[in-house]
């Protein structure tokens, strides 16, 4: 069984920084695209960076700049490193990996438990 652990959330300041990290467990033969994304209160989930297998990137407009996504192919882990944080990146940030479990099996999209980050002073 396949699954992905966040963790870094919390609690900061306006203008601080935080890090996301997603690690992926279980059985895996291969993890294509990951990605993380956020759903704010009363608003659709929404992509925030992607990052292929061979680590090209892309990302939100609004967090262009400011957010890095990068991925540890070795440990199935992909990070989100978040600077100059803005109250409206308030949201719960799911990490997603498009992942095979099995040579045999297509690719399918799994999804982490979300982690809440809160911006506000």
């Amino acid at each position: 069984q396949v699954q992905l652990v966040e963790s870094g959330g919390g609690l900061v300041q306006p203008g601080g920084s935080l890090r996301l990290s997603c690690a992926v467990s279980g059985s895996i033969f291969s993890i294509n695209d990951m990605g993380w994304y956020r759903q704010a209160p009363g608003k659709q989930r929404e992509l925030v960076a992607a990052v292929t297998s061979g680590g090209s990137t892309d990302y939100a407009d609004s967090v262009k700049g400011r957010f890095t996504i990068s991925r540890d192919n070795a440990k199935n882990t992909v990070y989100l490193q978040m600077n100059s944080l803005k109250p409206e990146d308030t949201a719960v940030y799911y990490c997603n990996a498009e992942i095979s479990p099995f040579s045999s099996w297509p690719p399918y999209d799994y999804w982490g438990q979300g982690t809440q980050v809160t911006v506000s002073s």
